[in-house]
């Protein structure tokens, strides 16, 4: 059995890293086994498996951020900048910005007492 599930990872691995998947579902219209084998088999918890579309994935949106900052459309310009951004370059780029923080100061609750003039005449 273990035999068999090496030779399944071994071809899953292959069409992986020739087909540039980048989801382990996407891998089965190429395999010579069904996606239930390979949930059968664990390969859905293969490290190397993992790994292969991890790295297949990271290719992908490096290339994608590449392409949209030497791209002349400013909206994926925009998008790359967003996407490299820290929070305060984030904000000053958002149009319609609302800050839903407290800003990093503490939040304190304000505790109001209704007091029922009623109860507190002696008349």
């Amino acid at each position: 059995m273990k035999e068999k599930a090496k030779k399944y990872e071994e071809e899953l691995l292959k069409v992986i890293k020739e087909k540039k998947i980048a989801f382990f579902d996407h891998c089965f219209g190429f395999t010579s086994f069904s996606r239930t084998t390979g949930y059968a088999f664990g390969l859905n918890d293969s490290d190397v498996i993992k790994a292969a579309i991890a790295t297949n994935r990271a290719t992908a949106k490096n290339y994608m951020l590449n392409k949209w900052i030497a791209s002349d459309n400013a909206t994926l310009q925009i998008s790359a900048m967003r996407l490299l951004s820290d929070p305060e370059e984030h904000q000053k780029l958002n149009q319609s910005y609302v800050d839903h923080t407290s800003k990093g100061k503490e939040i304190t609750s304000i505790t109001r007492t209704i007091i029922d003039e009623s109860e507190h005449s002696n008349t």
